[in-house]
């Protein structure tokens, strides 16, 4: 048995024997791509275990997630702090292993995987980041950033259609530095994947404009390093290289089949793949000479220092580049950010500007843009509705023409509202770029998955959403988003934002802009709205998420709560009543919520029991605030077709229906 197949099956006794103490979990994936990680992180990944952030290693994602202990053998193998005791924790609560990779656990995962495909669409994502930010910041013989994206996935990845979506714009984009190995088994959890999965994936890649590296013995070093070499080499088109495999290589009365997926081998099953390898150490036990052929501490301390020498020289040459460059990898805002962006929303709010929040997202993106050359917008096919193209931004793929230009900061990403968001995701765990994308509130329903894998990792991507009700009008319920705002709220750790004006549009774009570890869903509407005068006083509280817009002499009789274009028909309706009424709108329940409960009292006192809430939306998540005994006028089923004045009167969305629910809650 050679060196490179002892080294390999120190990946599927750590994966085997993990899955069996767990009594849970993937030896198969793990056990079959084995072979495959040993060649790319002993030949070819550039990487220090001792500092899994250094700007310019590659990039590794396991898109086939459930395969997790492959990624937690070789970076526990390489000298990550990953130590043998978490390895024995797998899928254990509060261990660095869980079942699935997740960002922020173990050192060394670049991002979470698990829902087959976005694994491969973060690292679409990470490939574009470091070729837009090898663009800005490579100069003439200064090469700071140039790295590779290199992805394990499986059929399932393959399967799902997410997958076409970016892997066709990689194609387009021409992202030379994403190489993909495709763990061409045969198996999925149902079996043998011929029946529901036939395509020609070769000739399906090489339509996207893949170099498609096709029928690799996947348990052959030599054949493996071929392609990653041939791979390396073309740098005009990402890579596709079809790895032949066997899913639970070395098991022998299990390999080949499907029940070896998804389930442990058992201990007559390990018993026999010990003894077929030659395996004789007992579970958990690793030979010194096995960890001296996986340790990468001492090339990847090298690898970084002859970097940090490159980037020592470029900032002698470049030192407002190179000060740039490390204050956006760190994340960072920059120095002046707090009281330009102050300035901007005062500005914006002495403009007094009516107009549809879309428009207003645009106003604030001229106001913020400037300062944050970080930003990488884009929308899905739908620029000139989402308003997301600001003076300062510059195509990356411009329609007039096929030359790509990645010094620019915006993408057309085309119908794609799921794999752009997943790319964006990517582009931010890569560091460097504060990616933004836009489509219609309603496909967020498309992207959704996305957007719970962003919340879940705590990352900074905005997700822009315009005609965000049924305000949108003619093209009816399809395109009418009803219950898609308080579904977003319920995402955990998702930083929501619905504006009623101008004002309010920044100060939500102020406050992405400002959430590091937080995703936030910006929505704004088609129709145009009036400007709110606010005093200084009032326009500070804004940021907290819900304040008093309107208030009344004395203790109120009833308070109206409402978001986004109902807050003008609040507004009326108090002006309309006989009863002190207070006005509070709240474009953001999950900022309002994070407030201290003095902050909240005193916008909601809870002596005022009378309570309203105005929203086009599904109404049932206002409960918390109005209580059971409250009053909402919104929706509670789709919309209809039609201009958007007669859709509002017709489902009672009006300033007479606020009256009717005042009166009814103070009766």
């Amino acid at each position: 048995m050679s060196s490179r197949s002892v080294l390999a099956n120190a990946i599927r006794v750590l994966s085997m024997d993990a899955v069996q103490q767990a009594k849970s979990g993937h030896p198969g994936a793990p056990m079959g791509m084995a072979d495959i990680a040993e060649v790319l992180y002993n030949d070819f990944m550039k990487h220090n275990p001792q500092n899994p952030a250094w700007p310019d290693r590659d990039r590794f994602v396991m898109s086939n997630g459930h395969a997790s202990m492959l990624p937690y053998s070789v970076l526990h193998l390489t000298g990550y702090d990953l130590p043998m005791s978490e390895i024995r924790n797998f899928r254990q609560l509060h261990s660095k292993t869980p079942g699935h990779p997740e960002y922020g656990y173990a050192p060394g995962i670049e991002t979470t995987t698990g829902p087959l495909g976005q694994g491969l669409s973060n690292a679409v994502g990470m490939a574009l980041a470091e070729k837009v930010m090898a663009a800005q910041f490579n100069r003439d013989s200064h090469a700071i950033v140039d790295h590779f994206t290199y992805v394990f996935l499986g059929d399932g990845c393959l399967m799902e259609g997410i997958s076409h979506e970016v892997c066709s714009l990689a194609g387009t984009l021409k992202l030379g530095k994403l190489i993909c190995y495709y763990d061409d088994n045969g198996i999925s959890i149902d079996g043998d994947v011929v029946g529901w999965f036939a395509d020609d994936t070769p000739k399906r890649f090489e339509s996207y404009g893949w170099q498609v590296i096709a029928n690799v013995d996947g348990h052959d070093a030599d054949a493996i390093k071929a392609a990653t070499e041939q791979a390396q080499a073309e740098t005009n088109k990402p890579t596709l290289i079809c790895c032949k495999t066997v899913i639970g290589k070395g098991a022998p009365n299990k390999q080949g089949g499907h029940n070896v997926h998804g389930e442990p081998l058992g201990a007559d099953e390990i018993a026999a793949t010990r003894e077929a390898m030659g395996w004789t150490l007992p579970p958990f036990e690793i030979p010194d000479d096995v960890y001296a052929g996986w340790d990468a501490k001492e090339q990847g301390a090298a690898a970084e220092a002859e970097w940090n020498t490159r980037f020592d020289a470029y900032k002698a040459a470049y030192p407002t580049e190179a000060a740039e460059f490390s204050r956006r990898m760190a994340g960072d805002l920059p120095e002046n950010w707090e009281q330009a962006a102050n300035d901007a929303v005062k500005s914006i709010a002495e403009q007094a500007l009516t107009q549809a929040t879309r428009a207003s997202s645009k106003t604030a993106l001229n106001a913020f843009g400037p300062l944050l050359p970080e930003f990488l917008g884009g929308s899905a096919d739908l620029t000139p509705s989402n308003n997301t193209f600001f003076s300062g931004s510059k195509y990356i793929n411009s329609n007039h023409g096929t030359d790509k230009d990645f010094t620019g900061n915006y993408l057309s990403y085309g119908v794609r509202e799921f794999g752009m968001s997943a790319i964006m995701n990517g582009v931010t765990l890569h560091g460097g770029l504060m990616p933004y994308g836009a489509t219609f509130l309603m496909f967020s329903e498309y992207a959704r998955n996305a957007l719970r894998m962003a919340a879940l990792m705590k990352i900074r991507s905005i997700f822009v959403y315009t005609h965000d009700s049924i305000g949108l009008g003619e093209d009816g319920p399809t395109h009418q988003a009803v219950e898609q705002i308080p579904t977003l709220r319920m995402i955990p750790n998702m930083n929501v934002w619905r504006a009623c004006d101008a004002v309010e549009s920044a100060v939500s774009w102020k406050s992405a802009i400002e959430k590091k570890d937080q995703p936030s869903c910006l929505i704004f509407s088609r129709q145009s709205l009036p400007h709110v005068e606010r005093d200084a006083a009032t326009l500070a509280n804004v940021s907290k998420g819900g304040y008093i817009i309107k208030d009344c002499a004395g203790t109120p009789d009833v308070i109206v709560i409402a978001t986004g274009s109902e807050v003008q028909l609040a507004l009326e309706a108090a002006e309309q009543s006989p009863k002190n009424v207070r006005v509070v709108s709240m474009p953001s329940t999950i900022e309002f919520d994070r407030q201290d409960a003095a902050y909240k009292e005193s916008v909601l006192p809870a002596a005022v029991t009378a309570r309203v809430a105005v929203e086009a939306a599904i109404m049932d998540g206002w409960y918390k605030y109005v209580g059971i005994n409250g009053a909402m006028v919104g929706m509670t089923g789709f919309g209809e077709s039609a201009p958007a004045p007669e859709l509002f009167e017709y489902f009672g969305i009006t300033t007479k229906a606020v009256l009717e629910a005042i009166e009814q809650v103070t009766a």
